[in-house]
């Protein structure tokens, strides 16, 4: 058997020849040659803080950012304005001399919510403030009006199923965190029409409300009549909630005018810095340039894509030029799903062996703390030691798993990722809503944010060694199909 393995291992060593690949969680050099190695960035990495920080570069993802969005506005999958904002950003990356800009080109969903509105009816005339949700169907045209039930979860749905039929059902669910409540946004129409219910009307998954509808990606079933379904404020849900513990009536008259249009042209956008010595293998950070079709997307994920740009502009102006290639991909359609990156995946996982790690900044771009990491333990400690030339700006922690949509593709087949970790305590009082636009934004954490971006992608794609994964990890395996990935932030 070791023979077998031995010859395995000699027929690997072509490919491999003349590149820094040393992948398999051993080291060439030892822990402590490591450290040294990293410790020897601290004059770059002081560059790069204070260019960003306190230098000329001072405000610039801001203020980029800040023309981008009140020029273009929201960037919904399949809009004009998506097809805009790409190549207002071709343009930009190639003003600001990147090399290798292009678009690479991919199908995305198109939905469209047109008109809608609500009336409640019974006991009184109140007009509900409504956001139609991602791939919705429309109501008749003259719309619909009916009681409602209301419900606090799927459990007392399926309790009350009986009283269901017919009716519209209003999910008043509590926000607990956005990963275990937004279930009720992304399945609650699917369990409402199992139920015979003619709509549904979901309590937005939101922290904090000034009577704000936040929208977002839903999920039919083929096997599930496809019912109305579309998200109302926190004050909407909790004051029928309470009209219906008393014993009162209520009817709501709906109307929604959307429509799904067959799927639209799209493109990733990418720009790069060529590497000096190892050009074939990637350090790659991103952020998705769509965004949902009300504010202005400043937030999701406007600064995710700018401080990914700004990463590149920083090692620019200093002159520096990594190992690696360092590549910037602005996604398309990751609200619907990471569908932009998904097919990017597609196309270049024949070179997953060179992607050194995937990163991606899509939680708000507030005060910065670290970087949520997934990886090697190996991998790990030598994240923790990069950290540390962030200490003059106290933002050093790494943190259990990265999250990012659209590099999970590659995640999930082990290479090393990255996403930003910051205070996202207000993130979803503004998440989806009329209310993520540049007046959230901060210029100095921007600022703080495009420094650990850029400290941190550059070491990585200047040391001498990839970072260190499971052998395992670097065969090939069966590939997830296409239409089974996904996922929406």
């Amino acid at each position: 058997m070791k023979y077998i393995f031995l010859i395995f291992f000699m027929n690997l060593l072509p490919q491999y020849a003349g590149k820094s690949l040393r992948r398999d969680d051993s080291y060439l050099k030892t822990f402590e040659d490591i450290k040294n190695e990293i410790a020897g960035y601290t004059d770059i990495a002081k560059a790069i803080i204070d260019l960003a920080v306190h230098g000329k570069a001072q405000n610039r993802s801001y203020e980029r950012l800040a023309v981008f969005a009140d020029t273009i506005g929201p960037r919904l999958s399949g809009s004009k304005n998506l097809d805009a904002a790409i190549k207002y950003m071709f343009s930009a990356l190639q003003e600001d001399r990147l090399e290798n800009v292009h678009l690479e080109p991919v199908k995305v969903p198109h939905w469209e919510r047109g008109e809608e509105f609500a009336m409640m009816l019974e006991p009184r005339n109140h007009s509900i403030a409504i956001l139609g949700l991602g791939s919705s169907v429309a109501t008749p045209p003259e719309g619909i009006t009916a009681e409602v039930i209301v419900v606090a979860s799927f459990d007392e749905l399926h309790k009350r199923a009986q009283e269901a039929k017919g009716k519209i059902v209003v999910y008043n669910e509590p926000f607990i965190s956005y990963g275990e409540t937004v279930q009720y946004r992304s399945q609650g129409a699917v369990e409402a029409a199992k139920v015979g219910a003619v709509a549904s009307l979901i309590r937005s998954i939101a922290s904090f409300s000034i009577h704000s509808p936040h929208t977002g990606w839903q999920n039919y079933q083929s096997d599930v009549p496809w019912i109305p379904t579309a998200c109302i404020s926190v004050e909407d849900a909790e004051m029928m909630s309470r009209m219906s513990f008393r014993g009162t009536k209520i009817v709501v008259h709906l109307k929604m005018g959307a429509k799904t249009y067959p799927d639209s042209p799209s493109f990733n956008t990418v720009a790069e810095i060529v590497g000096s010595k190892y050009p074939e293998q990637i350090v790659l950070v991103s952020g998705h340039l769509d965004s949902w079709d009300v504010g202005q997307g400043a937030m999701d994920d406007g600064g995710g894509a700018f401080i990914s740009w700004e990463a590149l502009s920083l090692i620019k102006d200093l002159g520096l030029r990594p190992k690696r290639t360092l590549r910037l991909v602005l996604w398309t359609a990751e609200e619907q799903g990471g569908i932009g990156a998904e097919q990017y995946y597609q196309l270049h996982k024949e070179n997953i062996n060179n992607f050194d790690i995937v990163m991606e900044s899509d939680e708000g771009t507030f005060k910065p703390s670290g970087l949520g990491f997934t990886g090697s333990a190996k991998a790990r400690d030598i994240m923790k030691e990069i950290m540390t030339l962030l200490q003059p700006i106290n933002v050093t922690a790494v943190y259990n798993d990265a999250d990012g949509t659209d590099i999970n593709y590659w995640m999930r087949d082990g290479v090393p990722g990255a996403s930003l970790h910051d205070d996202i305590s207000k993130y979803f009082w503004f998440h989806h809503s009329q209310g993520d636009t540049m007046t959230v934004q901060d210029p100095n954490q921007m600022n703080l944010c495009a420094a650990v971006w850029t400290v941190v992608s550059y070491v990585i794609a200047d040391m001498e060694e990839m970072l260190p994964r499971p052998l395992a990890s670097l065969q090939l395996r069966p590939q997830i199909p296409i239409e089974q990935a996904g996922g929406e932030s």
